[in-house]
């Protein structure tokens, strides 16, 4: 049994784990790379497409699921496994994909005729996008699905976006059962729309992904007050507000909370465009999945059916329509792509970048080498489509709304685990964000880590990882200790039937304070005891 990474490691694009197994040969996760490591998506892959039995999906975005057109195209005819929501996002995330593919394809082969050089063929087509639609398999949250002899998986809420999975491998063989959890991208607590991770309590071998491993976001309160209060300084000067914003998940949460804000009499009547046909076509299909929903949403969803419009909220589907948002004064414009790489946002940038009374407010994670990330890290100018452009606007960037999990609730969702891996793969984060989180999680919790660098493949059988099974160790109290834990697990169980009354008493962050007091003490405690 072996398992190669083949993305997805030291970057946080491109995830793609390949599973070998007696029963067959598994992807889980088939993302493109982005950014400045766009070119490895035309590298020589190390497998055959048509030796694949099955790609299990942990969500929709193109990282995790773009590549899925090529493997088609290059004769893959498995089983395509995901929730509902995953792959009715990926029928919409694909297409565009694949036309954007086809687009620049068509691009640089005018170039090149120009100069009497070949033309250009797309990564894949729209066609080849379309022919991976009849091999989705859907399957809900909890059940466990056979995937290829001896290899079942459980797909698990991780509350990152609609549909998002932690996948539990289970692998039996001759020498016992594995169970393999790959983390996928996992989501922030206490978040508007999605519910929390699912907690897993065992897995002897664990990927566990990194982006924000080496930080910590701003409250999620903090920024949705900054987002009002940016708004309503540009209706003040009577300019625009830009939000590159990816068109699932981030999009909707900003709606959402503009939704909220519009209710409550917070931001002035203006005008929202949403200028993405796909994020346009995302957020119906959130509309369509509230078994995602956590339960305040659920709730507001009882007085409020449709959470992500408002008046004044206007869509903007063709690139006519778009066009005529350069000549309005004000406004908020929430276009894609999230990084700036492409889009109808790189139209408004160009458009906009250089007014004074301009806004730009970043809202997600900018890799490396993206024209978002060359902003946030203040250039004073920047190129877009072929025009230098100086950058006059404000810009902004708002942590708080981040879909993914910061250090502090990476290591909360691994303190879950009642064992602990035999190893734990760190994966998806850049380098340095992934290295300080390995150490952290050796420090914190005194785990085995490792880093996986391309193409490593890793024995996974008993000789190499240990024993499938390490004896459980019976750990005997005293009766009169065991009575003291008694009435504290009675109080913690007090303390988590009251956090959702908390969550809405007026005095929350006094509260969030007091709480934050006794975590400290919980941990030094543990820290006592382990030293």
């Amino acid at each position: 049994m072996r398992l190669t990474f083949l993305g997805g490691v030291q970057t946080v694009t491109g995830s793609c784990y390949l599973l070998d197994t007696k029963g067959g040969r598994v992807l889980v996760d088939c993302g493109m790379f982005q950014g400045h490591l766009e070119e490895r998506n035309w590298r020589p892959l190390a497998f055959d497409p048509r030796e694949i039995d099955a790609i299990l999906l942990t969500h929709a975005h193109i990282d995790h699921s773009g590549f899925i057109p090529r493997l088609v195209k290059l004769g893959f005819s498995g089983r395509i496994i995901a929730t509902k929501a995953t792959l009715d996002l990926c029928q919409i995330m694909l297409m565009d994909s694949a036309h954007l593919q086809e687009v620049e394809a068509q691009h640089l082969t005018k170039k090149n005729l120009r100069k009497g050089k070949a033309p250009v063929d797309p990564l894949y087509t729209v066609a080849d996008a379309a022919r991976a639609f009849p091999l989705f398999h859907p399957v809900k949250y909890g059940e466990e699905v056979d995937v290829v002899s001896g290899l079942k998986a459980t797909f698990i809420d991780a509350g990152h976006i609609l549909g998002s999975s932690i996948i539990l491998a289970h692998v039996q063989d001759e020498q016992g059962t594995l169970d393999i959890a790959f983390s996928g991208d996992l989501g922030r607590y206490q978040g508007l729309i999605l519910r929390n991770p699912t907690p897993l309590t065992r897995a002897h071998v664990l990927l566990v992904e990194s982006t924000y491993g080496n930080r910590f976001h701003k409250s999620l309160e903090a920024s949705e007050e900054e987002l009002i209060e940016i708004i309503n300084r540009a209706h003040e000067e009577k300019g625009k507000v830009l939000i590159p914003s990816f068109a699932v998940g981030r999009t909707q949460e900003i709606l959402y909370i503009l939704n909220k804000a519009h209710n409550e009499g917070r931001i002035p009547s203006i005008s929202v465009y949403l200028d993405s046909p796909l994020a346009i076509a995302a957020t119906e299909i959130f509309q369509h999945h509230p078994e995602c929903f956590g339960k305040e949403t659920l709730d507001l969803m009882e007085r409020d059916p449709y959470p992500f419009s408002f008046p004044g909220f206007k869509m903007v589907r063709s690139a006519e329509e778009s066009k005529v948002l350069n000549n309005i004064e004000e406004g908020v414009i929430i276009a894609g792509s999230g990084m700036c790489t492409g889009g109808r946002i790189k139209h408004h940038l160009k458009h906009n970048l250089w007014k004074e009374n301009t806004h730009i407010i970043i809202v997600g994670f900018q890799a490396q080498g993206t024209l978002g990330r060359r902003l946030v890290d203040g250039a004073p100018k920047v190129k877009i489509y072929g025009e230098e452009i100086e950058v006059r606007a404000h810009i902004h960037t708002l942590g708080g709304f981040s879909a993914h999990a910061d250090q502090e609730e990476l290591l909360h969702w691994l303190n879950q685990f009642e064992t602990p891996p035999l190893i734990t793969f760190v994966v998806h984060g850049e380098e340095e964000g992934s290295t300080i989180f390995s150490q952290k999680v050796q420090d914190t919790l005194g785990w085995k880590t490792h880093l996986p660098t391309l193409g490593e493949s890793v024995d996974l059988s008993p000789q190499a990882i240990g024993p499938f099974h390490p004896p459980k160790v019976e750990v005997v109290v005293p009766r009169d200790l065991e009575e003291e834990f008694q009435d504290l697990e009675g109080i913690l169980g007090h303390l988590q039937d009251q956090l959702e009354k908390w969550r809405q008493h007026p005095y929350q962050p006094a509260l969030r304070e007091r709480m934050t007091r006794l975590i400290r003490l919980l941990r030094r405690v543990e820290k006592e005891l382990k030293g």
